[in-house]
């Protein structure tokens, strides 16, 4: 399926990050190793402020709910300052195994790559063709939205730190997990209400179709993006693209 025109009337472009704007490869094979072989330092320096003392508090509300469901997640000690750091590593590592959507890993994380992006062992890798795209919809009056699973501070640090440089002040709005799952209807309900928009005002760009189904569900047009290195996606109905170049041109 080729992509049908987006209305002309849509007022804001909501995207996804992985396999839409950015390789798989640069999440599963740079960011994901990066906090495997970074997160024990992290944690020795940094885990009695407050901001990572609330991001180990639900790990462990959310292990606690893994151990109910029987889901044998490794033995995670006391959820206090003293705590040893090696089984809340071992934690991490295994809900980074499952790629799981959690809050606190996610929000661990942006803070882990946020050191790696300001130490310069991190710069970010997006498609070619985003930068200009963002410039050509900006310059329709159109705004940019994002919506990942991985934190907001996660989403500023990837768009400020591209081979291209900054791009976020192309960027309107950021919506991450707090916002509700990328596969639920009312987290598109929710963010349309955010930006007090109409839903058909919002056209969502993403490489799931699940993501996108619920999209559309809420009433957003949508289009599935078909990038080099992403996982097969069953085509439904869904416009389909391999450019930014191909909307809105």
């Amino acid at each position: 399926m080729t992509a049908a025109p987006l209305n002309q009337t849509v007022r804001t472009v909501l995207l996804d990050i992985e396999g839409t704007t950015t390789p798989l490869n640069f999440v599963y094979n740079v960011l994901f190793p990066y906090v495997r072989s970074h997160a024990m330092q992290f944690l020795a320096k940094h885990r009695s402020s407050p901001e990572v003392l609330a991001d180990i508090a639900a790990l462990h509300q959310e292990y606690m709910v893994d151990l109910r469901g029987g889901l044998d997640p490794p033995t995670l000690g006391p959820d206090t300052q003293d705590a040893e750091i090696e089984p809340l590593v071992t934690y991490v590592e295994w809900l980074i195994e499952r790629d799981r959507k959690s809050t606190g890993l996610k929000s661990l994380q942006g803070k882990i790559w946020e050191e790696g992006y300001k130490n310069g062992e991190l710069q970010s890798q997006i498609f070619d063709d985003v930068p200009r795209a963002f410039k050509r919809w900006r310059k329709q009056g159109r705004k940019i939205c994002i919506f990942s699973s991985g934190s907001v501070l996660a989403q500023k640090l990837l768009f400020a730190h591209t081979q291209t440089g900054d791009l976020t002040p192309h960027i309107h709005a950021y919506f991450d997990t707090t916002t509700g799952a990328k596969s639920d209807l009312a987290s598109y309900l929710k963010i349309a209400s955010l930006l007090e928009q109409a839903e058909s005002d919002i056209a969502f760009i993403s490489d799931v179709t699940t993501e996108l189904d619920a999209g559309r569900s809420a009433g957003l047009a949508t289009l599935l993006c078909r990038r080099p290195g992403n996982r097969p996606q069953p085509e439904k109905t869904h416009g389909l693209i391999q450019s930014f170049d191909e909307v809105f041109p």
